[in-house]
């Protein structure tokens, strides 16, 4: 970093200087308004590339009263899911000019979550993001006097919390509606386990999708989400043969199900179309490529931070937020071979 001629770090005024602008025009452009040309932008911009100006957020946080900083909280995060819906949030607050303080729950319970949320008010976090998938964390949340704004990640929240979710249900429904359009009937499904809201709301969207075609939900297998299971799973499911499709709750279990498949002579999709979740990068290299529902994470981080910035700078009330998901197919499902 340069220093002004002076000796000293630069200041905004030394930035001012060099662009030819007064120090409130500089500021605009430090705080992304709107109301600055793109011409007046560029020369600034240069100008604080040249000074290497950094802004002095101590000073800032004196004049706001605020840190800047927003406290993630999150659960599972070696899942895809999880560490990428954490990346969306925090490139988000990056964007919008926040650091991000993380914590991590080894269990999910009650304590922990009091626990990291004393935590993140002891650093003065303006707001709290909470990404843990489960039954009973809006529980724990509405248990505490939570005096900054909160944000539940992965639902709707409700009264006290406001949410922002992927529509878990209406990405399995469309999942299970591209299986029964191809022309299945004996549709299973192989779930994540018991206790994440994913999980629930995935299951429930299969059985919704199979009751309106007059199908029966009599095959469901509860996994982990680890490829591992999937693969037990699959050695099961690939004695009995007693679906042609499986929607299976993310892409990780599907990868344990289409190595079990291979190892046991069925063949996909020919025998059985496979459906997973989430389309994390190495869906399309999967053998077959596999079909399955795309998550956009980014979104998801953004509308999280959009909702909650209104909260802490302009005092929005609470509110929700849904992403739509979408069916990305590939090579892995197939109409029902004949007969």
């Amino acid at each position: 970093m340069a220093k002004s001629s002076k000796g000293r770090m630069p200041r905004l005024e030394d930035v001012a200087d060099v662009a030819g602008v007064s120090h409130q025009t500089v500021s605009r452009v430090i705080n992304n308004h709107p109301n600055v040309s793109k011409a007046t932008r560029e020369k600034v911009e240069a100008a604080i590339a040249e000074l290497g100006y950094r802004r002095n957020t101590a000073a800032r946080s004196l004049v706001t009263r605020r840190s800047q900083t927003i406290g993630v909280l999150g659960s599972e995060l070696s899942q895809y899911g999880p560490a990428n819906t954490l990346l969306g949030v925090e490139q988000a607050a990056r964007d919008a000019g926040y650091f991000v303080s993380i914590a991590a729950l080894r269990e999910v319970s009650g304590a922990a979550i009091a626990d990291a949320v004393s935590h993140f008010l002891d650093q003065a976090v303006d707001g709290i993001a909470v990404l843990v998938p489960h039954a009973e964390t809006l529980q724990a949340l509405d248990a505490l006097n939570i005096p900054v704004p909160v944000m539940a990640v992965g639902s709707l929240g409700n009264s006290e919390v406001s949410g922002a979710m992927v529509d878990q249900r209406a990405g399995a429904r469309l999942a299970v509606e591209h299986l029964i359009a191809q022309g299945h009937r004996r549709i299973g499904h192989v779930s994540g386990p018991a206790g994440w809201t994913d999980a629930a709301e995935r299951a429930e969207g299969w059985r919704e999708a199979l009751h309106d075609a007059g199908l029966a939900d009599d095959l469901l297998v509860e996994g982990d989400w680890s490829a591992g299971s999937g693969y037990a799973i699959g050695r099961r499911l690939a004695a009995r043969r007693s679906a042609t499709a499986l929607f299976v709750g993310n892409d990780q279990m599907a990868l344990g199900v289409l190595r079990a498949f291979a190892e046991a002579g069925v063949r996909v999709p020919d025998d059985v179309s496979v459906v997973g979740f989430d389309d994390q990068p190495e869906s399309g290299y999967f053998s077959p490529p596999l079909t399955t529902v795309r998550q956009d994470f980014e979104e998801l981080g953004r509308r999280c931070l959009d909702i909650m910035l209104k909260e802490i700078e302009a005092g929005a009330g609470i509110s929700s937020t849904v992403v739509t998901p979408e069916l990305v197919p590939r090579s892995s499902t197939a109409p029902p071979a004949a007969g």
